[in-house]
Parts: C-alpha cells; structure tokens; sequence
C-alpha cells in the first residue's frame, strides 16, 4: 500500500496526479491557506493581469456583438440574404475555433507573449479590411481571418489562468473574468446601435480596428511572460497532436469539453438569431435590440459572480454545472413552446424573459466546464485550452446557420437549435463525466493558488 504522501496515476486522466487518500474540495481550500505572498504585492499584479486578460477574453464578443445590430444592414447593403450575411459570423466563429488550434500548441512552444502579439497584430490587419470590403465574399473571408487571428487572445489567456492559478482558485478566476469580459457583449451592441445612428455598418469595423490597436499595445508594454523556458514543449506539430489525443484520450476532460461545447452552442444559436427575431419579427428598433441584449448580458454578469464568490467553495462544481445545465434545457424548452405558438400569439416580453434566463444560466456552466477541465492537465495548458475553445466555436459554427434555415419570420429554429444543443451537452456531462462516480480532479500537494509574484517565470514585459 502506497504511503500516505506519495501520488498514483489517475487512469482517467493523462497528466493529473491524485493522492492514494481520497481528495476533497475542502482539502484544496485548506491548501489554500498555506502561506502565499503580501496580499498588497499579490493584489496589484494580479489586478494588472485579471484586467489584461479580460480585455483578450473580450475580444470575441465585440468582435460578435458590436456586429449584430448592423445584420439587417449589411444584407441590403452588399445585396445578399439573411442566410448568407449570417455566415459572416460562421466565418469569423469557425476562424476563432480553428485558430485556437494552432495558437495554443504554440503558446506551449514559444511562451504566451509571441503569439498573442502576433495574433493581434494579424487581427487589426483583418478587421480593417472587414471595414472596407465591397463583396459579401470578401468580406466573409476576412472574418475567417479575422477569427483565426482573434483566437490567439481566447486560447492564450485562458492557458495564462492555468499557469497562475490551481483548483478551486482558477474557477472562480473564471467567474472574476466573465464579470469583466462581461462588459464587452453589454455595451457592444450598444455601442454597434449607436454607430448606425451616425455611420453604415463599416464603422463598427473601423472602432474595432481601433479597440485592436489600443489592446496590442498594453500587452506589448504590460502583459508579463507566465510560462518559463524550462516548462515549454520543444517538440513540433508531431508532439502538439500527441499532446491533443492524449487529452483527448481522457474520458472525463472530453467530457467537459463536449458540455461546454454545447451549451456555447445554444449560447450562439441565440447570438446570431436575435438580430433577425427581435427586429425583423417583433418589429424592434436596433437601438432596443441593444438595449435588451445589454440587460441579457448584465444577466450573465450578475449570474457569473454569484457562481464565483458565492457557490465556488462552498458547494460541488459539478453541482452547480449540472443546475446551470437544468436551466438552459428548460428555457430552452420554453423558447420552442412559445416560438411554436403553444401559448398562442406571444409578444416580445416573454420571449426576452426566456432569452434572458437562458444566457444568464450560462454563467453556471461556461466557468466551471472551463475550470473542472484544465484541473485535469497541469501541462500543456495552451493544448487543453485550445480543445476546448475549438470545441466551442467549431459547434457553434455548426448551429449558427441553422438558425436561419426557415428564413427570418420565425423563431422556431433558433429555439430547436437552442434545445437540441443543451440536451447533448446534458447528455454528455452525464454519460462522459460521471459527477457521481468520480474524486474530484484537483491535483494534491499544489497550493490552489501560484500568484503572479510568487512565480520566477513572470519576467518583465518587454522579455
């Protein structure tokens, strides 16, 4: 029998160490009580990174939202259908999906700072001519470009949490950046409102030029290098793809990835749907197509951080994944019966209501399907990020279009796509994850926390 602190391999997980005695969430909160640095030092860095890292995770969303109200617009502008104008944002989603894969191998190669800084600057380049395309074409291939590039912040500032923080901490780091990246969908499609007040739809590209610029420069002058030489990878493709399968290999991390995946997917089916529902079925203005965006967006915001510093601690991750998951299917469920006209004629109230549960009860599964994830690889965090964030896009690439298969008058395919994808995801958390039957997957001995300055590898920014 092995001694009580000595670790065996855990055969549902390719990297993640547990202890022979059984592990508890309670005992990574004890752990986190062994010392750490001055809570002065710890605070400063760590808000400098949280607000950096926010602004990166923030980036898809205005890349998104900031769109949306000008759909209508750009279907009359470059003469093509609502079907067509929606792959622009399946472009830019499978871009983001696709990029994340190749991103994060790299991040695991080279360190954080070199690829997200060309990332960026590629991504300034593309929106730019998104501004000035006269073909929907074009346009749609920029958007590939655009997201593939825009992928860089996704992957690497969600692999930056992992080289930061640990267990029970790093979800509820989650939670602190969806309060910040929360921002972005809140006042993206208000800003995008009032563009169209004073411009066309190519100034919501032009700000957004603008918005990529401001970023690539304080991650050039603030953001530090969180990964040291000594723990990169120095293989290539060959060792990247390795590293994928083996993750892959892992029933419970798959299973995570699937979950989120999905409820991403119900997520975007509502994302590139909404425009076309709201004002074109219920006949609102752009401006109260923002407005009500913005209130679902606060929604998520207020929901993300009761997650982080309510429940994280205090009750199951997995818990509170499964209540989140719960109430996504049955507002889900709602939206078809309303759409489909079982509570006869609806107007627009309660299908905002329902749209406004069902994105703020994504605050519970987003964090936390990140989160119960990544405890399961201490390395390669860039890989096990972009997995999951190529997991996400490249199924909501997928259902994006569907939503617009019967046309722009109804909102029945949005609320199939919207049930079918929480159904799978449910699906998968019960049958891949197995909450019930699994210890939970926090790695022992490791303090939940590393801060930023307890860290050798955090160098100055210019390294």
């Amino acid at each position: 029998m092995p001694e009580r602190g000595r670790t065996t391999r855990d055969p549902e997980s390719p990297e993640t160490r547990i202890p022979s005695a059984a592990v508890t969430e309670e005992s990574v909160l004890a752990a986190s009580a062994s010392p750490v640095p001055p809570p002065v030092a710890r605070r400063s860095v760590g808000l400098l990174v949280t607000l950096i890292l926010g602004g990166l995770t923030a980036v898809p969303p205005l890349s998104m939202d900031m769109y949306l109200p000008a759909l209508p617009d750009v279907t009359d502008a470059l003469h093509a259908s609502a079907a067509t104008v929606q792959l622009t944002l399946t472009a830019c989603l499978a871009g983001m999906a696709l990029g994340q894969l190749v991103v994060g191998p790299m991040s695991d190669k080279w360190g954080r700072r070199r690829p997200l800084i060309t990332g960026l600057v590629v991504y300034i380049l593309a929106t730019a001519v998104c501004a000035i395309a006269p073909t929907i074409e074009l346009l749609i291939a920029f958007r590939l470009l655009q997201g593939l590039a825009g992928a860089a912040g996704i992957v690497i500032a969600r692999a930056v949490v992992r080289d930061l923080y640990d267990g029970v901490d790093m979800a509820r780091f989650f939670s602190t950046l969806m309060l910040i990246s929360g921002v972005a969908p809140i006042i993206a499609p208000l800003i995008g409102g009032q563009v169209l007040r004073i411009t066309d739809w190519r100034g919501v590209f032009y700000i957004l030029t603008a918005i990529g610029i401001g970023l690539t420069v304080v991650v050039w002058r603030l953001l530090p290098e969180t990964l040291p030489p000594a723990e990169r990878h120095d293989g290539g493709t060959v060792e990247a793809l390795r590293t994928m399968r083996g993750l892959l290999a892992d029933r419970v991390f798959t299973g995570y990835m699937l979950t989120g995946g999905f409820a991403f997917a119900a997520l975007f089916a509502y994302i590139s749907a909404s425009p076309f529902v709201i004002q074109e079925i219920y006949g609102a203005s752009p401006q109260t197509y923002s407005i009500l965006f913005g209130v679902n967006s606060v929604g998520l915001v207020i929901v993300g951080q009761i997650n982080g510093k309510v429940l994280v601690g205090r009750v199951s991750l997995d818990k509170v994944l499964a209540v989140g998951l719960a109430v996504v299917t049955v507002a889900s469920a709602a939206l078809l019966l309303m759409s489909a006209g079982a509570f006869g004629e609806v107007g627009l109230v309660p299908i905002a209501v329902g749209l406004f549960v069902l994105m703020s009860a994504m605050s519970l599964c987003m964090p936390n399907t990140n989160a119960l994830a990544l405890m399961r690889t201490r390395h390669s965090a860039g890989s096990a990020s972009a997995l999951l964030g190529t997991s996400s896009f490249l199924v909501g690439a997928v259902a994006t279009p569907l939503v617009g298969v019967a046309g722009e008058h109804t909102a029945v395919p949005m609320a199939v796509v919207q049930l079918a994808c929480s159904l799978v995801a449910v699906g998968c958390f019960m049958a891949l994850c197995r909450p019930w039957r699994k210890q939970p997957n926090v790695p022992p001995n490791t303090p939940t926390t590393a801060p930023p300055t307890a860290q050798p590898n955090v160098k100055g920014a210019g390294n």
